[in-house]
C-alpha cells in the first residue's frame, strides 16, 4: 500500500537577528490510511514547523511532501486550496473559532467555502457535532461553550470535508486531564472507526503511547 502522507528529507531554515535557525535537519516519515503518528520533543524542537508543512500551511526550505503520491508544494494554489479542505484537516492547541459564530456556523466554514449552500452545511455540520457529543449545543455562541466543547467544535470544523488525514498540534495541551481524555477517546476512535490517518505534536507522554507509532524530535531530527 502506497503511504498516503510522505515526506522526504525535508529541511526548514528560518533567519531571526540575521542568523539562521535550523528548524528540521532532513526529516523524512511515511504514514498511511488508518495509522496513528505521535510526534513528541520539547519546546523548539520543531513539532508545530514540521505540523504546518504537512499540512501545506508552510513550505519546507529543501526537500519534499507528497500527498496521495502528488507533491504538494509543486501544486497551484487551487490543487493545495483541495487538498486543505478536503485531504487533510487540522486541529490546534487554541481553537481558532470564530467567537461571534455558535457551534454550528463554525463548523460549516469548511463547507460553505467548498461551495456547499447554507442548508446542506448545515446538515452536515449538525451531523459531526452531534457525533462530537454536541447535539444540544448546536446554537450555542463560543463563549458559551466549555473549553472541552469548544475543542471538539474544532474537531469537527476539521472533518466535516471528510479529510483522510487529521493533524492535531497539542489538542490536549489547553484543556485539564480529564477534558483532555476525552479528547483523546474521540480522536483514536475516529482513527480505529473510520480509517483516518491521526499525526499528534504534544508534549503529553500518555497521549503520545497511545498512537501506533511515536518519534521523538530534538533540535529538528528525529532521535
Amino acid at each position: 500500500m502506497n503511504p498516503l502522507l510522505h515526506i522526504d528529507t525535508i529541511y526548514k531554515d528560518f533567519e531571526k537577528d540575521s542568523q539562521i535557525i535550523h528548524a528540521l535537519r532532513g526529516i523524512s516519515l511515511q504514514i498511511s490510511k488508518g495509522e496513528s503518528l505521535s510526534i513528541t520533543g520539547p519546546s523548539g524542537a520543531g513539532k508545530s514547523t514540521l505540523l504546518n508543512i504537512m499540512g501545506t500551511l508552510e513550505p519546507p526550505s529543501q526537500g519534499r511532501v507528497f500527498f496521495e503520491d502528488r507533491d504538494i508544494y509543486d501544486m497551484d494554489e487551487v490543487g493545495m486550496n483541495q487538498i486543505r479542505n478536503r485531504g487533510i484537516g487540522f486541529v490546534f492547541q487554541f481553537h481558532h473559532l470564530l467567537y461571534e459564530f455558535n457551534a454550528i456556523e463554525n463548523a460549516m466554514v469548511p463547507a460553505l467555502i467548498s461551495g456547499y449552500g447554507k442548508r446542506e452545511a448545515g446538515e452536515m455540520a449538525s451531523g459531526i457535532l452531534a457525533q462530537m457529543g454536541l447535539r444540544d449545543r448546536l446554537f450555542h455562541r463560543v463563549g458559551e461553550l466549555s473549553g472541552g466543547e469548544q475543542q471538539r467544535v474544532a474537531i469537527a470544523r476539521a472533518l466535516i470535508m471528510g479529510p483522510k488525514m487529521l493533524l492535531a498540534d497539542e489538542p490536549t495541551g489547553n484543556l485539564d486531564k480529564t477534558t483532555g481524555e476525552e479528547i483523546t477517546d474521540i480522536l483514536l476512535e475516529l482513527n480505529k472507526s473510520t480509517g483516518l490517518a491521526l499525526v499528534i505534536a504534544t508534549h503529553n507522554l500518555e497521549l503520545a503511547r497511545q498512537m501506533s507509532q511515536q518519534l521523538h524530535l530534538v533540535d529538528g531530527r528525529f532521535v
